[in-house]
């Protein structure tokens, strides 16, 4: 059965490349050579947006745009009334920027607060350490929680120690893979440290560099599971544990933690639209979240993301274009606690899934692109190819796999075409979730880049007479 699928992957390829009949839901029985034509015909429309955004007056707008809100209201947790402050600015924005159908969506979402926290090595020597209490974690009785500590580099290390494990407080020095696969330690770290019978756990910064910065982020609890403090620390003090515990030194901490959980606050998705002019229900959705962690200014993550998206629809509007198919901007609200606000919005647009050609979320950087991340039918991808060769002037047009996001992840699984944009991986997870996460590292020109290159794909597969196939 697997040949069998493969095979028949294989005709569709061929089928595409030699200009047979490409199929839409059964009905379309047009060419691909009259698909890849009618892409061609949107050379001059893509040059105007790549000249409006990286030459034009629109160059650097995003960039001051984006500096003016986070320099004006500083990071944006969820529950916080930062957030709130920035969502109720987005939308003032948006309106006086001229976008269509300008509202917000009202969810529910979690508020999380770190409080003061403190980390301090006792033995073999004194030493405060740089942390960040992790999201959702609780926090430690005032006067601290005091402990040897047993430092793993695996859950399987710690499984075959876990006798070792009670009463300790757990410090997991697990090396940097990648992202997807190291931060499962982040987020199942204090889970499987309970299990064990540890009083908390300390987990390795999940980044790619490190100059002493620890980096927060969501973590999880299980329902039957002990509920146990955890923080994050520098990758510098994980490994110089590491190198202590061989040497079999004892390492005792004392570490307090005030972080609360409170009941959910009232927060909005915020959106926006350049209603279509042909098929007004059909939509490319376009995003990025509004919420950061609360240490830097969230202006990587994912200031940059939410701004480029919001600058997309400023250049087609800008040019006078109107797509046959609606563009739609969403800001999402508490992606960083899991796609809180994304989920709430899916669950109520799912019943129009068949109206949506393509989802797109910038969440990994707005640093100079290397390409687009895309997730479809190989009818579709081919499509996309096509689209991203119209960016040649600024020399992005590779498509790779596994486009994604956080927040359209709920409409990828259900079979709707995604697009992220891929970006520098390793500058971007070296000041993730940090204090670095700040303007300093953002860089206007390479923001225009990005914007022109999220301007033209959502345009174009906007504005093409027939949504995109789906498998």
């Amino acid at each position: 059965m697997k040949f069998l699928l493969t095979f028949v992957g294989v005709v569709h390829l061929l089928s595409l490349s030699s200009g047979k009949t490409i199929y839409k839901n059964d009905i379309s029985q047009r060419t691909f050579q009259e698909i890849k034509e009618e892409i061609a015909s949107y050379g001059d429309v893509a040059k105007a947006i790549i000249n409006l955004a990286v030459y034009g007056k629109a160059q650097n707008r995003s960039y001051e745009r984006l500096a003016l809100l986070v320099d004006t209201v500083g990071p944006r947790p969820s529950g916080s009334k930062s957030l709130e402050k920035a969502i109720q600015i987005m939308y003032q924005n948006l309106q006086e920027d001229g976008l269509e159908n300008v509202h917000l969506e009202p969810v529910k979402i979690p508020h999380w607060e770190r409080g003061e926290e403190s980390a301090v090595m006792l033995e073999p020597r004194i030493h405060k350490m740089a942390i960040l209490g992790l999201g959702s974690s609780i926090g430690t009785p005032p006067e601290g929680i005091t402990a040897e500590v047993l430092v793993v580099t695996s859950f399987e290390e710690l499984q075959r120690r876990a006798p070792e494990a009670r009463g300790k407080i757990v410090v997991y020095n697990q090396p940097y893979v990648n992202y997807s696969k190291t931060v499962q330690y982040r987020v199942q770290g204090s889970v499987e440290a309970a299990k064990v019978g540890a009083v908390a756990s300390l987990i390795r910064s999940v980044a790619s560099f490190s100059i002493y910065s620890p980096h927060t982020g969501i973590q999880e609890y299980q329902d039957g599971v002990p509920k146990i403090p955890t923080a994050c620390i520098t990758v510098e003090d994980a490994e110089m544990m590491s190198r202590m515990a061989s040497r079999g030194n004892r390492i005792v901490i004392q570490l307090k933690m005030g972080a609360k959980n409170y009941p959910d606050a009232d927060s909005f998705n915020t959106v926006a639209e350049i209603i279509g002019s042909k098929y007004p229900e059909q939509v490319v959705l376009v995003s990025g979240h509004l919420d950061s962690w609360d240490v830097g200014q969230g202006a990587m993550d994912d200031g940059g993301g939410a701004f480029i998206s919001w600058e997309a629809l400023s250049l087609i509007k800008d040019l006078g274009l109107r797509p046959k198919r609606t563009l739609r901007l969403v800001l999402w609200t508490a992606e960083e606690q899991g796609g809180i606000g994304a989920f709430q919005y899916y669950q109520l647009h799912k019943a129009n899934i068949s109206n949506y050609s393509l989802v797109m979320e910038s969440d990994l950087g707005t640093f100079l692109p290397s390409g687009l991340q895309f997730t479809g039918s190989e009818k579709a991808r081919t499509i996309v190819e096509e689209v991203m060769s119209l960016l040649q002037p600024v020399n992005i047009t590779q498509v790779f796999r596994a486009g994604e996001g956080t927040d359209i992840n709920f409409w990828i699984q259900a079979g709707v075409p995604g697009a992220s944009l891929l970006d520098d991986l390793y500058k971007y997870f070296s000041f993730h979730h940090s204090r670095g996460d700040t303007m300093t590292i953002m860089d206007p020109k390479q923001m225009n880049v990005a914007a022109a290159v999220w301007a033209v794909v959502s345009y174009v597969i906007a504005d093409m007479e027939e949504m995109l196939p789906r498998s």
